[in-house]
């Protein structure tokens, strides 16, 4: 079904599939974007205060965006958008983790100068496979609106 603006609502909850990140996946990813000892050394990693290895904040966050646009719930309102608010990493992920993105609408602004559009936020917390918060931010999109 076709979305546009007009059929979101400020408080619309929706759940995205679940991803599992390896061991392998954690570390192809540290290697090429965020070669920290903790994401890409299993050694180095079990003398951090992580005690073990970890995945990049910025690796669990681009998927769950990626899980987010997946449902397809934003396939036709999305015009693109002009950023992420409130990033934050809760709690580590680690190898064989299970992150379920839940994703909420929080606020909705008309756009004044171009009615075709508006402003969606849309908060999304990644919970682990025991129901713990590991990260959440905020989407900026520009959204379409129906044609009147």
């Amino acid at each position: 079904m076709d979305r546009y603006f007009d059929d979101f609502t400020v408080g619309d909850t929706f759940t995205a599939q679940g991803f599992t990140l390896s061991e392998a996946q954690i570390l192809d990813y540290a290697l090429m974007y965020d070669p920290q000892p903790f994401h890409i050394n299993a050694l180095a990693a079990s003398e951090s205060v992580y005690g073990g290895l970890i995945a990049s904040g910025f690796q669990t966050m681009s998927l769950c965006f990626r899980m987010m646009i997946q449902t397809r719930l934003f396939e036709t309102v999305s015009m693109g958008g002009p950023g992420i608010d409130e990033l934050r990493f809760i709690a580590p992920v680690r190898p064989g983790d299970t992150i379920e993105p839940v994703i909420e609408i929080v606020d909705m602004t008309p756009s004044k100068s171009k009615p075709d559009r508006g402003i969606i936020r849309i908060k999304c917390i990644g919970y682990n496979q025991h129901q713990n918060k590991v990260l959440s931010f905020i989407v900026i999109m520009m959204g379409k609106r129906k044609a009147s």
